[in-house]
């Protein structure tokens, strides 16, 4: 916040609760309280003594006396299906800013997530080529991915799920939704839901990175926001590059975005588009058996929006989302084996509508609308049989002989109200998919809060929430692995209770969380035999405890700190699992216990440092392989992560050094594909306004 020196004759303060009604995300529109504290000033230019205090001064009488500027932001959050006030909600909800992302020492969305409380990343290939997520102990397929609001998940698989086209610096925010919120973003948001949110700014600027480091590291991007008329232009676009830091782990990745905002008497009109190329070494992903595995990924998508505002606010909008893979078993032909004859080609495309509506009818808000979403496959190996073959895009003499279609269908009501100190929502989402058949699914759900002093909140949630297999789920078939056509829904009754402390310079929340799941799906084998099956768990309980608290000095002492921010978090989890002698690949590998820490600070002058750090102790085992075969079960090792980064900035100019895994840790998020241990970079960073 700018600070300004005053000599005010003092007036009673007015406080305006409104400043631009500009929404910004799906989660959190940051409708800021400003308080003016004069309004009625006398403004004389006179020179402030040297070493005068560099607060406000105010005239009382013939006293000048210095008063504490505070920032204080009141945040719109869509916890729920209508707008709520960030301190009115009974969920949690992570936000990552653009200062945090800006100081980060990484410079994609996976490796920065893995620092995030209760999130669990877990990577085949860093620097943005392929990770899992998941929160609270889910699977990778569990959590809602969105971009500016708009659903990306891929049907075929949840490897795909943060093939996202946009670049580290076209990124303003990352939030983090806990929990299930199927009665708010429907089947896929089956353990929380994650947003990132692009660049909104009106201001004219242009952003360029270049940066190099390590195992042939390469990285240039560029990010541009300008005006045309009433429209708002955000472009970016990126690409990077390395060698790889071990065997088969090369890698070359492109992006490129657009969006654009028109801004209406009555709202406003969002259009958004992409496109993503990645290409890399696939080194042990998906069997140690064959490690010189590569894949070929491409990525599409397009989504318009419209929020209309008045006494009814409506808001529909429609997207398309194709992603094309080539995964190689063995990406030398040559040396392959003679019964392996040709790659996996998929190519799936889902696209949607979504009509969400609410009305304040004076008793409470009202939400209500309906939600609509095709997703197709056309693959070498997954579906049912296609009765007329079809070109695969892009190559030459391959064909698509198996496809599948899935619609899902969903209506949603629900009303919240806000009595004194305590607030409530409760709602429901009716789903109905056509590959269940006709029949109506009902998924209820409530909040409830109660404010014991402004700053003092604790929360109640309970509710119900689905995850519809994929379609690699339902027909993969390879010579480690067998899908099952007749896998069933995932369900689940999460209930969550907690206690929130906020001011100013705290952020802070103790919550404890239980999960009833049924149905799950896993891929599973039994000890001594090579093969991975799909199958639905008989029930996963999962039950966790979560603290964290994010602390501004500067906000508490009114002034720069050495200790610029810092966060800390600290998760358990257990599970009680009915899956007698099955070994697991993906679900049943959860973080035990999980330490997060994220710490910016001063050096000297211009120069500062962050730490990202993080303690990860995985549950569960993995089978080692041993050159030719599988050997003993081995336990995950504990871990300490490190990424730091030093940076000098100075007006348009930024420079920087980064480590990633500073500690040089070996360490491995899915059992025999080893991760990189220390990796420098150095870079440059310009900022310029239009």
């Amino acid at each position: 916040m700018i600070q300004k020196r005053f000599l005010c004759i003092q007036k009673p303060a007015l406080t305006f609760r409104k400043w631009g009604r500009k929404g910004f995300s799906i989660f959190s529109s940051m409708h800021r309280v400003i308080r003016i504290a004069t309004l009625s000033i006398a403004y004389l230019t006179f020179a402030v003594p040297a070493n005068a205090d560099r607060s406000l001064l105010v005239a009382a009488g013939d006293t000048l006396q210095p008063i504490r500027e505070v920032a204080v932001d009141e945040v719109v959050v869509s916890a729920q299906r209508a707008p709520v006030a960030f301190s009115q909600t009974a969920r949690i909800v992570q936000i990552i800013g653009k200062e945090e992302l800006a100081k980060a020492p990484v410079h994609d969305l996976q490796d920065l997530l893995k620092f995030a409380s209760d999130v669990d990343v877990r990577q085949r290939g860093n620097n943005g080529v392929q990770a899992d997520v998941s929160i609270r102990g889910s699977s990778f397929d569990q959590v809602l991915i969105l971009l500016n609001g708009i659903p990306l998940n891929d049907p075929q698989t949840g490897h795909h799920n943060l093939n996202l086209p946009v670049g580290f610096d076209a990124i303003d925010r990352i939030e983090i939704l806990e929990g299930p919120s199927a009665r708010i973003y429907g089947p896929n948001a089956f353990s929380g839901a994650i947003n990132i949110i692009t660049t909104q700014t009106a201001s004219p600027s242009l952003t360029g990175r270049f940066s190099t480091g390590q195992y042939g590291f390469l990285e240039t991007a560029a990010a541009s926001t300008f005006r045309t008329g009433k429209l708002t232009n955000s472009i970016s676009a990126d690409y990077k590059s390395a060698d790889g830091a071990l065997a088969n782990t090369d890698f070359k990745i492109g992006n490129l975005f657009y969006s654009g905002t028109w801004s209406l008497p009555t709202g406003k009109v969002e259009l958004q588009s992409g496109y993503s190329d990645r290409g890399f070494g696939a080194n042990e992903f998906y069997t140690p058996a064959y490690p010189n595995q590569y894949e070929r990924i491409k990525t599409t998508f397009a989504s318009l929006k419209a929020s209309m505002q008045g006494p009814l606010h409506l808001s529909p909008s429609f997207y398309w989302r194709r992603n094309q893979d080539r995964f190689e078993l063995f990406r030398d032909m040559v040396a392959a084996p003679t019964w392996y004859t040709a790659h996996n080609y998929h190519l799936t495309d889902t696209y949607g509508s979504n009509l969400s509506g609410w009305t304040d009818t004076g008793f409470g808000k009202l939400a209500f609308g309906t939600d609509f979403r095709n997703e197709n496959i056309w693959s070498t190996v997954l579906g049912k049989d296609l009765p007329i073959p079809t070109s695969v895009p892009g190559e030459n003499g391959i064909l698509f002989n198996h496809t599948d279609s899935r619609t899902n269908i969903s209506l949603f009501g629900e009303y919240s109200h806000h009595i004194g100190p305590v607030d409530l929502s409760a709602g429901a989402l009716a789903n109905r998919n056509s590959s269940l058949g006709r029949k109506w699914q009902l998924y209820p759900g409530f909040d409830l809060g109660w404010k014991i002093i402004p700053a003092l909140k604790l929360y109640l949630s309970v509710n119900k929430s689905l995850r519809l297999p994929t379609f690699t789920d339902l027909y993969y078939k390879s010579a480690t692995n067998v899908g099952n056509p007749d896998l069933r829904p995932e369900e689940a009754l999460s209930a969550e209770s907690g206690i929130k402390y906020n001011t100013t310079w705290l952020t802070t929340n103790l919550s404890l969380f239980k999960r009833w799941g049924s149905n799950m799906i896993d891929w599973v084998r039994q000890p001594g035999d090579n093969l991975w099956y799909a199958k639905n768990l008989t029930n996963l309980n999962t039950a966790g405890i979560e603290f964290s608290a994010k602390i501004n000095p500067g906000r508490l002492f009114d002034k720069k700190m050495f200790i610029r921010s810092l966060d800390l978090s600290y998760g358990y989890l257990t599970q009680d699992k009915q899956t007698g002698t099955y070994l697991s690949k993906y679900l049943l590998d959860y973080l035990k216990h999980k330490v997060d820490i994220r710490l910016n600070h001063a050096l000297f002058k211009n120069l500062t440092a962050s730490w990202l750090v993080s303690y990860q102790d995985r549950n569960g085992t993995y089978t080692q392989w041993e050159g030719s075969k599988y050997g003993n079960e081995v336990s995950y090792a504990p871990v300490w992560l490190v990424d730091s980064r030093i940076s000098w900035s100075r007006n348009k100019y930024e420079f920087y050094l980064e480590a990633n895994n500073l500690l040089n840790k070996t360490y491995f998020d899915y059992g025999n594909v080893e991760e990189p241990g220390f990796w420098g970079k150095a870079g440059i960073v310009i900022k310029m306004g239009l």
